[in-house]
């Protein structure tokens, strides 16, 4: 008990909210490993409230005096964490033992606390600098969940070997959910307050609203992550500007708002958010520029038509194995080899959602065979000595069936392959037109292949 009340009196008579937070951690620190044990067995369920009111508000060695109301707000929070650790340790012990840990009672216990401390901030007069104790709480009510609803579904999944009309997938995220609901609670109370912005909750608010995505994420509920882009655009002229937020705020917001355009299919933003996230993030943050390669490199694919580089792919193995067979395909125009590629990786392009967006791919290593058509014509004769050369510009659709027939091992007739170059055409992965009444295509003199130099 010296232990947290000695933290917790020494923070908070610096201001220090990230020390405070720390106080309310589920986890000993590495140096104190049996800080929550000791924590747990100083006292009992009979003299918790009056102890900690003691260490609170009466203990004269306390080097400050709070406010009454503000006191018996923490009371009430310290309360809480003493009986969420006390669970915590329960299962922990359970875990350790091979029995089954009770996570469903330590989430309960979590979101009691969650509760005492939201309420401190309606009615107790907690100070703005403590918000760090939000992200510690709202964090692991997350983790909580998780694990509660995992336990949950094993339990589930015995029952239904007995009952034919249980279902148990029904209620498999029930407190993952609830954990969403109140994580959006303590988002509205930072967006709601009204003081001045340098005594303001709203400094809390990127943090809270990482939290919210990326539980909304968990549950695969991405359109309420869209409510809350709508709600800070709405206060948008009340809130302090993003860039005065902690980078690693600003880093995780600009990576989710990348993927939601993602989702949309809106790939000139997402790049745009994507690229912001990438350029802020630390360069030994392996893990979080992995995530942020994963949406960026397929939006690069659709907007630039440019590959991923072997440099730049070269940290990341997992996005090699990914990401270098289609390119290599696409490099080469190997249309069979990219379809290979994409079946090979399909259930990890599904879980991460841009097996969609690299099926357009396709498009581009389509233009890099036609491409090689249009170069293998060869030049037109110079009508005068010493004029620089021209490329032919009119090229046989038979030439252009003939390549796609190899390049994707299919036999194609004519209608299909005029088909094909049309939609090239309208993409404008090709300038030209089809003169059908003599069966060929007939290319920009001034640049039939955007973007690529020919």
């Amino acid at each position: 008990m010296d232990l947290i009340f000695g933290d917790f009196r020494k923070f908070y008579e610096v201001g220090d909210g990230y020390g405070l937070a720390q106080t309310l951690s589920p986890i000993s620190p590495p140096s104190q490993p049996e800080r929550l044990r000791n924590f747990y067995r100083s006292t009992n369920f009979q003299n918790v409230q009056k102890d900690f009111k003691y260490q609170i508000l009466y203990d004269n060695s306390a080097p400050f005096k709070l406010p009454a109301d503000e006191g018996n707000g923490w009371v009430e929070v310290y309360v809480a964490y003493w009986k969420a650790v006390g669970e915590i340790q329960i299962a922990e012990a359970a875990a350790n033992s091979g029995h089954k840990a009770s996570w469903m009672k330590v989430y309960e216990a979590w979101k009691e606390l969650t509760n005492m401390l939201h309420r401190g901030y309606m009615n107790c007069n907690f100070g703005s600098w403590t918000i760090p104790c939000l992200y510690v709480v709202g964090k692991y009510l997350r983790v909580f969940a998780i694990k509660a609803d995992e336990g949950a579904a094993s339990s589930q999944a015995v029952s239904a070997t007995f009952q034919d009309d249980f279902n148990p997938d029904s209620e498999k995220n029930e407190k993952l959910e609830d954990a969403a609901r109140q994580l959006n609670r303590i988002f509205n109370l930072c967006l709601s307050d009204r003081a001045s912005l340098e005594e303001s909750r709203k400094w809390g608010i990127y943090n809270i609203i990482n939290l919210l995505f990326k539980t909304y994420f968990k549950l695969n509920s991405i359109s309420l992550s869209k409510n809350i882009l709508k709600a800070i655009r709405a206060y948008r002229g009340d809130m302090p500007p993003l860039e005065s937020f902690p980078l690693a705020h600003q880093v995780t917001f600009k990576y989710y708002v990348g993927v939601i355009y993602f989702l949309e299919e809106n790939y000139v933003e997402s790049e745009k958010n994507l690229t912001e996230a990438w350029t802020l993030c630390h360069k030994d943050s392996i893990r979080n520029k992995e995530l942020i390669l994963t949406y960026l490199i397929p939006c690069h694919l659709l907007t630039t038509h440019t590959l991923p580089t072997l440099a730049l792919l070269s940290p990341y193995p997992r996005l090699q194995k990914l990401f270098l067979p289609l390119s290599r395909c696409i490099k080469k125009g190997d249309l069979s080899g990219f379809d290979a590629a994409l079946i090979a990786g399909e259930d990890e392009f599904v879980k991460r959602r841009i097996y969609l967006t690299l099926e357009r791919g396709r498009d581009v290593a389509l233009r890099n065979l036609l491409r090689k058509v249009f170069i293998a014509g060869g030049f037109e004769d110079a009508k005068e000595p010493g004029a620089p050369q021209v490329r032919k510009t009119r090229v046989p659709v038979a030439e252009f069936g003939a390549a796609i027939s190899i390049g994707s091992k299919e036999t194609m007739d004519n209608d299909e392959v005029e088909c094909l170059l049309a939609n090239m055409i309208y993409k404008n992965l090709m300038k030209g037109y089809i003169a059908r009444d003599r069966g060929i295509v007939v290319l920009s003199k001034g640049g039939a292949f955007p973007g690529t130099g020919v």
